[in-house]
């Protein structure tokens, strides 16, 4: 996994440059904004059964058709992966928060996650609303926690939406 920093250097050192304005901006922000995304990966670890929990019931809620029968979160085992599956969204965006860099949602989450959403005939469209959920719910906890600036919250949980709905699945 890399973070902003480590990518940032590579980048320069491929091209032979030294770090210009540009980069020193770019790790300014990252360290400025360090401590956010922490407090950030706090909030989610504390609290990640309760952040799946909620979003699924709002989910649930919104697109009540899914937990019906013939639903895609009709039965036990399809509604524990339902839950399993937010579970792992929220972790891994809590890695590519304090990263400061979605890399590691596109190596471990979303490669090769349409192959396995046609194969499985999961549809799209309830889980990047699973996942906008989750990202209000991390960022009105971390706003209650303390922290004014959530916006480091937002790219990892828009990568994965944007790019899971870019995807043909």
């Amino acid at each position: 996994m890399r973070d902003a920093v480590t990518n940032l250097i590579k980048t320069y050192d491929i091209t032979g440059r030294y770090l210009d304005r540009n980069a020193i901006d770019s790790l300014k922000s990252y360290f400025d904004t360090g401590t956010a995304r922490i407090a950030a990966a706090g909030v989610i670890n504390a609290n990640a059964a309760l952040i799946v929990k909620k979003a699924a019931s709002q989910l649930f809620e919104e697109l009540p058709e899914l937990i019906r029968a013939g639903g895609n979160a009709y039965t036990t085992r399809r509604y524990a992966a339902c839950l399993r599956d937010m579970d792992y969204y929220l972790r891994y965006a809590s890695y590519a928060i304090v990263a400061g860099d979605t890399n590691v949602l596109d190596e471990r989450v979303l490669q090769g996650l349409r192959e396995t959403y046609n194969s499985l005939g999961v549809p799209i469209a309830p889980t990047v609303r699973g996942v906008q959920i989750m990202k209000d719910l991390v960022k009105d906890l971390l706003a209650t926690s303390g922290v004014a600036d959530t916006s480091c919250v937002d790219a990892p949980f828009d990568h994965m939406t944007r790019e899971i709905s870019e995807r043909d699945i």
